[in-house]
């Protein structure tokens, strides 16, 4: 069995401590351990009192994920928890570190808890696809009332200990030691013959719910905004439901197994964990060692300070590093410091930050016009706009300055690093640091690896990553790296088929339904239809040499419809709003194009427009595993569903693509080929490789 929970006494106090390292899981020992240990604590006359704590930072950080699915040895979470509500003596949680999920349950299952200031507490059952499964839908709602408890459930974010007394999960924030002050609550109760408060016996909050309608409608809206198209927010509705209204714990406990049931069997659940291992495994670089010396970022420069350059230094100054920004003039810097400054204040109003938090963060932001002043920093990172030969010429001034060891950063979205390496006397210290828009938003960092990058640089951008909360992926040096070379099949297929016969409103639907939070034509409006077309102007390019698929996006450009910025493009955007409405008359001029084009107008199927705009990511996806671009399939996936939106339930487009048969996908991807041609339709030889021998991406 694995994990263990020690037995100590301390007076008439059993002191039971679980021990399983290094997050102290529910694993099959530490499950057997509670029972024994309540068991023994039960049978002592000298005991009066029993403190559960964890050993190191843990509390009980939730379930074993490992033992899902599996045979579990000795007693069940259920049995252990019946063990400590049946208990004749109180029991008090001593919550020195993280409490997830099922440690979270057990705590509830206990009848006080202490707190540590900084331990946080949650239930993110929901981000896996599950709901708690131990009780705790019945019990948090008796304890904190159903609204707070649906919040907490649904959003399943954690919370310090301060915020858990305020809330109600907590019944005191230790004043020093936690197990010290669990020992002196206690004997407290001991003193006082305080009464045993199992909150599976309390109904006076839960009753003061009952006939409250609106409440649950209200948590389903929220649900639908906050996690759009999961299936285990509605099943933690229905639980809660069930504990304010049928007036019965074990009724409740019934509907919950049930609903925990429903949500084990469906798709969602395996797609999300997947992801909850994804996160984890795209740290892992097999060619860089684990003990690779990795450099200590005290201090970042980053050149420009635009809407990328100012995200980019945010992120640094929210974990306390200081950042001087380089641009070319003061103006320009004062534009870029009073965008930053608004940006803290949104949080400000929001109530995510205090103004003294704004004044600390502005505080370690400096500003220079002059590179000598970037001489200092251990990371510097330019964010000019995409062009090569301006962003080498970028890399030859910060060589000139750049002290040694310093890592040399390019914040490109899809040029060749290992031009800008070159550029250097230093090429092992150059790499991409690919942040998404908006930088201080966005959970994705792709780290781009050069030619020579040395390991040292991969390894100290990586953990540069996790410092700034992101979650870094690995790519190697392609046009487009991972993400934006995949995205190139889908935007150019959503052209085509809009040419074709289908509507951009009817693709962007497609996408929506599928769970995308826009669709590509939305995207574009968001982004600028204007860069492109004043790319291809600024070229040279005749309009007879436009590639089809933008015809359309130039066409609106050329009656200045830039998208949200001018409040049309694609979509007509009412004064102020960024809902955009559908144009009669961008169907028009759609149609008009494929009359010019020679290109006959048919019927489109949503389902033929949904594996137009996919099966492209799904076929250069594999091109890029067979180039050895992404280490493995679930840094794909990765960095499309925190880069690009794609939908977390799906598990990202190369699990989904395993989920749907990758014979299937190949089977399609061929007859497409036959009826539109091209090198889009050109099945990735690996893709058919791994369809003759019966495998998916995840077997790689």
């Amino acid at each position: 069995m694995k994990g263990t929970v020690h037995y100590e006494t301390r007076g008439n106090i059993a002191l039971m401590t679980v021990d399983n390292p290094p997050v102290n899981p529910l694993s099959s020992g530490v499950r057997q351990g509670l029972a024994d240990g309540i068991n023994k604590a039960l049978a002592d006359d000298a005991i009066a009192a029993v403190v559960l704590t964890g050993a190191g930072r843990a509390f009980i950080a939730g379930a074993d994920i490992s033992e899902f699915g599996g045979k579990a040895e000795g007693p069940s979470l259920h049995d252990c928890l019946n063990t400590m509500d049946a208990s004749t003596k109180p029991i008090i949680a001593a919550i020195n570190g993280t409490a997830f999920g099922g440690g979270l349950e057990v705590a509830l299952c206990c009848h006080y808890r202490v707190i540590a200031p900084k331990a946080p507490v949650g239930l993110p059952e929901v981000k896996l696809g599950l709901l708690p499964g131990a009780g705790g839908t019945q019990r948090l709602p008796r304890l904190i009332g159903a609204e707070k408890a649906l919040n907490f459930m649904i959003t399943g974010d954690p919370i310090p200990g301060p915020a858990a007394q305020a809330l109600g999960i907590a019944d005191a924030v230790a004043d020093g030691d936690v197990v010290a002050s669990a020992i002196a609550f206690a004997e407290d109760i001991i003193a006082k013959g305080s009464p045993i408060r199992r909150i599976r016996d309390e109904e006076s909050i839960v009753a003061a719910d009952r006939g409250n309608a609106e409440l649950f409608d209200n948590a389903r809206k929220t649900a639908a905004r906050k996690m759009r198209k999961r299936f285990a927010p509605e099943m933690i509705v229905q639980c809660v439901e069930a504990a304010v209204n049928l007036g019965d714990f074990d009724a409740g406990m019934q509907v919950e197994a049930e609903c925990f049931g429903k949500c084990l069997k469906h798709p969602q659940r395996e797609s999300l964990i997947h992801m909850f291992f994804s996160e984890r495994e795209v740290a892992k670089i097999p060619d860089v060692p684990k003990d690779t010396p990795t450099q200590d970022i005290q201090s970042a420069a980053v050149i420009g300070c635009g809407t990328m350059g100012g995200g980019i230094a945010m992120n640094f100054l929210n974990v306390g590093i200081p950042v001087t920004s380089l641009e070319m003039n003061q103006e320009a810097l004062d534009r870029g410091f009073g965008v930053i400054k608004r940006n803290y204040d949104i949080q400000v109003q929001r109530g995510r930050m205090t103004a003294e938090q704004v004044d600390q963060r502005m505080g370690l932001l400096t500003g220079t016009t002059s590179y000598d002043d970037l001489a200092n920093a251990d990371v510097i990172v330019e964010a000019i706009y995409e062009n090569i030969d301006v962003k080498v010429e970028t890399f030859e001034k910060i060589e000139a300055v750049a002290k040694p060891g310093a890592i040399l950063a390019s914040n490109t979205s899809g040029l060749d690093i290992d031009r800008m390496a070159a550029a250097t006397s230093r090429p092992e210290s150059v790499i991409g640091l690919h942040f998404f828009s908006p930088a201080n938003v966005m959970r994705l960092l792709e780290v781009v690896r050069g030619e020579k990058t040395s390991n040292e640089t991969i390894a100290s951008s990586m953990k540069l990553g996790r410092t700034l909360n992101k979650v870094a992926v690995l790519s190697g040096n392609a046009p487009g790296f991972i993400g934006n070379r995949m995205l190139a099949g889908y935007t150019r297929q959503a052209g085509e088929i809009i040419l074709q016969g289908a509507t951009p409103y009817q693709v962007d639907n497609v996408m929506l339904q599928f769970g995308m939070p826009m669709g590509p034509f939305q995207m574009n409006d968001l982004v600028g239809l204007d860069l492109g077309w004043r790319a291809r102007k600024l070229g040279g390019m005749k309009p007879e040499d436009v590639p089809i698929t933008a015809r359309v996006a130039d066409k609106l450009c050329e009656m200045e419809r830039f998208g949200q910025k001018t409040n049309r493009g694609f979509y007509i955007y009412p004064e102020g709003s960024r809902a955009g409405q559908p144009d009669p008359e961008v169907v028009q001029m759609v149609e008009a194009t494929s009359a010019e084009l020679g290109i006959d107008r048919r019927p489109i199927d949503d389902d033929e427009v949904l594996k137009r705009c996919l099966y492209p990511m799904i076929n250069e996806g594999a091109r890029i595993l067979e180039d050895g671009i992404a280490i493995r399939a679930c840094d794909i996936d990765i960095v499309y569903i925190n880069g690009y939106g794609f939908p977390e339930v799906t598990g990202g487009p190369m699990f989904w693509a395993d989920q749907q048969g990758l014979d299937n996908i190949l089977a399609d991807i061929k007859k497409f080929q036959a009826e539109y041609g091209g090198p889009a339709w050109e099945p990735a030889p690996l893709l058919e490789k791994l369809v003759a021998e019966g495998k998916t991406f995840a077997s790689l």
